[in-house]
C-alpha cells in the first residue's frame, strides 16, 4: 500500500492499516479518491444459518423424552442417563425445566422418587454460600430458582417432601439457601393442610365415573344428615332411550317441601353443574323450585333508634314460625340432587319418572321445565358435556 507524504510516523501507518483491515472485512471495495470502481461489484455477505444457543439445547434435550415407553422407569432412566454423561453436568438447569415440563406425559407428577432424583442432578457444595452476602443476595440465582420450582411444582401437585429430600438440599444450598427455606415452610403447612377436608378422598381418585358420581353425590346432600342416596337404572322406565345408571339424593324434608310447592308453580330441572374430585371432575343436575315464603318479614330500619328493645322489659314477639330448612334458600329451593352415566336429557327424565315412584306423586301434577340457565351458579350446556 502506497500512502502520500514523505514521513509518515508509525502511528498514522498503524491507524491508516486498521481502516484498511476494516474495509476489506465489510467487503466493500472503495477507490482511493472516494468513488466506486467503473465495474459491479457485489458484497461478500457469507449466508450463515443462524441458530441460537437455546434453540439447540431445546432440541438436544428434546432427545431425551422422545421415548415410546411413557412411564416411570424410562423416566428415570434419562435422569441417570444426564447424570452419567458428564462429570460437570453441563446444562443442568435447562435439563430439570424440560423434565419438568413432561413429568404429566409420563404420568409421574406425583411421585416423590421423581422429584427427589430431579433435585438430585445439581452438582453438590458448589453452590454453597459462603458469606452472609451470598446468602441474602441469592448466592446462584438461577440454580436456587430452579429447585425452588421444582419444589412449587410438588407443591401443586400436592407431594409432601420427606426427611431425604431437606438432605439433599442441604448438601447443594446449604442451611442459608432459599430453596431449603422452601422446603421448611412446605413441611409446616402441607401436612396441616393434607388431612384437613371433612370430606376426604382416595389419592388417586378412582377413573371409573360411577364410583365418582356416587362420592360426588355424598358430598353434595351431607349438608343433611337424613338423605337417602338411592341408586335408579333408566331401562326400569320401558320408554327411556339412555339405558344408563342415575344417582339420586334426596332427604324427607325435601319430599315434604315437595309435597308443599303449588301445582301451578314450576319445577324445573337445572345443570349441568361441575364438582371437582381433585383432578377429576363430575357433572351433576338439580331439582329446584321457586322459594315460598311461608311469613312475611317486616322490614325494619336498623338506623331507627326510637324502637330499642330490652329483651328484659319488653313482651316477648308473638310470631313463632319454623325455621327454614337448608335446602330453602332465597334464590330458591333444592328438591334433589342427582348425577347419571351419560348427562342426557333423557336420562334427567327418567330420572323425574323414577322420583315420582320414590314417594313423589305430585310430580305428575306439576309443570317441570329443563332450563340451561340457573340463579345458583354458571351451567354447563349439555352439549359441552357429551364433547367432554
Amino acid at each position: 500500500m502506497f500512502i502520500s507524504g514523505k514521513c509518515v510516523s508509525s502511528y498514522r501507518l498503524a491507524v491508516t492499516l486498521t481502516r484498511c483491515y476494516r474495509m476489506c472485512q465489510n467487503h466493500v471495495l472503495i477507490s482511493y479518491h472516494g468513488r466506486l470502481n467503473d465495474f459491479p461489484v457485489q458484497t461478500l455477505v457469507p449466508k450463515v444459518a443462524f441458530s441460537t444457543e437455546k434453540e439447540s439445547k431445546e432440541l438436544v434435550l428434546q432427545d431425551y423424552f422422545n421415548s415410546e415407553n411413557k412411564d416411570k422407569e424410562t423416566y428415570l432412566c434419562m435422569v441417570d442417563m444426564f447424570k452419567g454423561r458428564d462429570i460437570h453436568r453441563r446444562g443442568h438447569v435447562e435439563f430439570i425445566y424440560a423434565a419438568l415440563r413432561h413429568m404429566e406425559e409420563f404420568n409421574v407428577h406425583k411421585d416423590l422418587e421423581v422429584y427427589k432424583s430431579l433435585i438430585d442432578i445439581l452438582p453438590k457444595g458448589k453452590f454453597i454460600p459462603q458469606n452472609i452476602f451470598q446468602a441474602e443476595f441469592m448466592h446462584y440465582p438461577k440454580q436456587q430458582q430452579c429447585a425452588i420450582d421444582i419444589l412449587e411444582k410438588m407443591e401443586d401437585n400436592g407431594v409432601i417432601p420427606d426427611k431425604e429430600t431437606e438432605t439433599i438440599l442441604l448438601n447443594i444450598f446449604g442451611r442459608r439457601g432459599y430453596p431449603l427455606r422452601k422446603y421448611w415452610r412446605m413441611m409446616y403447612w402441607m401436612p396441616k393442610f393434607k388431612n384437613l377436608s371433612p370430606w376426604p378422598l382416595p389419592n388417586p381418585v378412582p377413573s371409573d365415573a360411577f364410583e365418582l358420581s356416587m362420592m360426588a353425590i355424598k358430598r353434595i346432600s351431607s349438608v343433611d344428615v337424613e338423605t337417602k342416596v338411592a341408586v335408579y337404572q333408566a331401562e326400569d322406565i320401558p320408554e327411556s332411550l339412555d339405558k344408563t345408571w342415575i344417582i339420586s339424593a334426596q332427604s324427607p324434608r325435601q319430599k315434604e317441601l315437595l309435597a308443599q310447592n303449588p301445582e301451578n308453580s314450576p319445577i324445573y330441572v337445572e345443570g349441568a353443574f361441575r364438582i371437582w374430585l381433585r383432578n377429576a371432575q363430575v357433572n351433576y343436575f338439580i331439582l329446584r323450585s321457586d322459594y315460598h315464603h311461608t311469613y312475611e318479614e317486616e322490614k325494619e330500619d336498623e338506623d331507627d333508634v326510637s324502637r330499642l328493645e330490652v329483651p328484659l322489659v319488653n313482651q316477648p314477639t308473638s310470631k313463632i314460625v319454623q325455621a327454614p330448612s337448608v335446602h330453602e334458600q332465597e334464590d330458591g329451593t333444592i328438591l334433589a340432587v342427582c348425577a347419571t352415566g351419560t348427562s342426557s336429557r333423557d336420562s334427567l327424565l327418567s330420572w323425574i319418572r323414577l322420583l315420582e315412584r320414590d314417594g313423589n306423586p305430585s310430580l305428575s301434577r306439576m309443570p317441570i321445565l329443563f332450563t340451561s340457565k340457573s340463579p345458583l351458579g354458571a351451567v354447563i350446556q349439555l352439549e359441552d358435556v357429551k364433547a367432554e
